[in-house]
């Protein structure tokens, strides 16, 4: 996968960290995205020189469309100036936020801003970077397992994954005639701090999770960032507007 170039989204932490990281170790370089803590990122940029890899950290609110298309030239000259290149392969749309709310208490400010990050944002960056995306490139969209299984207080959470894991399929077929795959990972419960960290850092959550798990335990980024890697890997070129269930068999 040597000279290949990876754009991940929320790429200073969590998944996307991860994401990043073991793309490094498969020889991948990557553009990563921060949304405002730039020492975080730019360590995850130090981790992937040690490894041998470049990478370059842009700062970008994926909930602000407007943005998006100054941020589009970021990453062109980005390109430009550090690989001599004027595309990249690989866009991991993995930043996003949680709410855990009964549905009867969302407010309509909390759907919108839910929407913004979690769909809107995905699609309308999707779109400004289709320019720059290789022919022949891969699209990872990040659904949920709550998009397949219901828990209480997460309906406007899982709808906005559900969304994505048809914009995936739908982007398959609208992009298949330039050979871009698309395809959507849905983790399961991972100890992260997304969501304020409950699964991580609540010890009876974490537990009635482990219970229902095939594997008997939470995932860890490191599953998640090992999976997408290994789905862009070379061996993976057929797979296609597929959703990729990545949870250790939760509630089978």
């Amino acid at each position: 996968m040597d000279n290949k170039i990876a754009l991940v989204t929320g790429g200073s932490r969590g998944l996307g960290k991860s994401t990043v990281l073991h793309l490094a170790q498969k020889g991948v370089d990557s553009i990563l995205t921060f949304h405002s803590k730039a020492d975080e990122a730019q360590q995850v940029v130090a981790e992937v020189g040690h490894k041998g890899r470049k990478a370059v950290a842009l700062q970008l609110d994926t909930g602000e469309t407007r943005n998006f298309a100054d941020f589009a030239e970021q990453v062109k000259t980005a390109l430009q100036d550090k690989w001599q290149r004027d595309s990249f392969d690989f866009l991991v749309n993995n930043a996003g936020i949680g709410l855990n709310s009964p549905f009867s208490e969302i407010s309509e400010d909390q759907f919108d801003h839910l929407i913004n990050i979690n769909f809107k944002g995905v699609f309308f960056l999707t779109q400004a970077l289709l320019p720059l995306i290789a022919d022949g490139g891969r699209i990872v969209n990040l659904s949920s397992g709550l998009a397949r299984f219901s828990l209480p207080g997460h309906s406007a959470y899982a709808a906005t994954k559900g969304a994505i894991d048809v914009l995936t399929r739908y982007l398959a077929k609208e992009l298949g005639d330039r050979r871009i795959c698309v395809n959507s990972v849905a983790p399961g419960a991972i100890e992260t701090d997304f969501g304020g960290g409950v699964v991580r850092d609540n010890q009876e959550v974490n537990d009635f999770i482990a219970s229902q798990t095939a594997l008997g335990r939470v995932g860890l980024p490191e599953d998640i960032g090992a999976m997408i890697a290994l789905l862009l890997s070379e061996g993976n070129r057929w797979i296609n507007g597929q959703r990729i269930e990545a949870s250790g068999g939760i509630f089978l």
